[in-house]
């Protein structure tokens, strides 16, 4: 099985991996595949939400090593790294949510922001970690609502609270390189910026596809916010993916893939939330949808897109997925969680093989 799954050349295999947010959506996708890759993955993040999270469904606290903890907690986090001694690091925990930046902004900047401080002050002060990589998105960007998409060398930037302190994680991360990363024998330091990323396990609260399956479980109609924003769709495990493939060869070859990465769907699958719903409703007829006019709401990004050129050149990085595929994808793992008895830990590693098996 390992063999089928390892597209990275090996180098995760009895490595120490030191994962924070572990416990989120992506995060639970990451550690789970880092495992069936034969690594040995230090979880460090708040504890689950809600008893349908990822990392709950698939009862992964059993399965690595998990550390309950706030990444604003500068001390404990530095003690987990000394503790652990990882050779890489992966920085996954964040205030995740535009809507929730907005309710409270406070919270949002402090782990967003001060979180990743103290993320790369543990890197700097933990002489094993010999690759880390922050994980932002693709929100970091000044979005101009232009038709083209934002390369790695476009501004930072961000209206609202959640992506203003993206752009500055951003910031961040790229001070610590120039300032403490760019010496040889320190740590290789990348970040990874990817866009609306989907998926089974994921039940958060307001995004859309999480929305609609709360809503089809409970027989009730959705309301859609912005049913004409167009976003980045991908499957959870194509910029995860790409964050592991950046792991790698920061690993094998040092500081030439320090930097940012996009991640994202390829140029020319651009979709819009109403599409989105148009597509689920392929496997999931009986969805109840609704899409009223709102005068007075949040800002949100209209358009939003990213290059990922650099990527597909440089990391030998694409997607694997369309979007018919991405959507099926999503939808089938929901459909799993909701089986009588089913393993959702077997389910999601039969996810992965598939789609490491997929010609991309």
């Amino acid at each position: 099985m390992m063999s089928q799954l390892d597209l990275f050349s090996g180098i995760y295999q009895n490595k120490k991996i030191l994962l924070t947010g572990h416990t989120g959506f992506k995060g639970s996708w990451m550690a789970i595949w880092l495992r069936e890759l034969g690594a040995e993955v230090h979880g460090y993040a708040l504890e689950p939400t809600a008893e349908k999270d990822n990392f709950v469904t698939t009862n992964l606290s059993k399965k690595i090593y998990n550390r309950f903890g706030d990444v604003r907690d500068k001390e404990a986090l530095q003690n987990y790294f000394d503790e652990v001694k990882p050779d890489m690091a992966f920085h996954m925990a964040a205030q995740p949510l535009v809507i929730d930046s907005y309710n409270n902004p406070h919270y949002n900047f402090e782990t967003n922001l001060m979180g990743t401080v103290n993320f790369f002050e543990a890197v700097r002060n933990c002489p094993s970690v010999k690759v880390a990589i922050n994980v932002t998105t693709d929100k970091c960007y000044q979005n101009n609502e232009w038709v083209w998409g934002y390369r790695e060398n476009d501004p930072m930037g961000g209206d609202d609270p959640y992506s203003a302190s993206k752009g500055c994680s951003e910031l961040i991360t790229n001070s610590y390189i120039k300032s403490f990363f760019s010496k040889e024998g320190k740590a290789h330091v990348a970040s990874g910026r990817a866009g609306n990323v989907i998926g089974g396990g994921d039940w958060a609260e307001n995004r859309v596809i999480p929305d609609m399956m709360r809503a089809h479980n409970a027989n009730q109609t959705l309301v859609i916010r912005n049913p004409n924003s167009v976003r980045p769709w991908q499957f959870v495990l194509e910029p995860v993916f790409g964050y592991m493939r950046l792991g790698e060869k920061l690993f094998l070859q040092g500081k030439t893939f320090s930097g940012g990465w996009n991640f994202g769907p390829a140029a020319f699958e651009n979709y819009s939330v109403h599409d989105v719903v148009l597509e689920v409703k392929k496997s999931i007829p009986t969805l109840k949808v609704d899409a009223p006019k709102v005068t007075d709401k949040l800002h949100e990004a209209g358009l939003l897109k990213l290059d990922i050129t650099k990527a597909v050149n440089q990391l030998n990085w694409k997607p694997k997925l369309n979007f018919e595929q991405t959507i099926k994808f999503t939808v089938d793992g929901y459909i799993q969680e909701n089986e009588q008895e089913a393993d959702v830990y077997k389910s999601r590693v039969k996810q992965i093989k598939e789609y490491c098996l997929m010609n991309n």
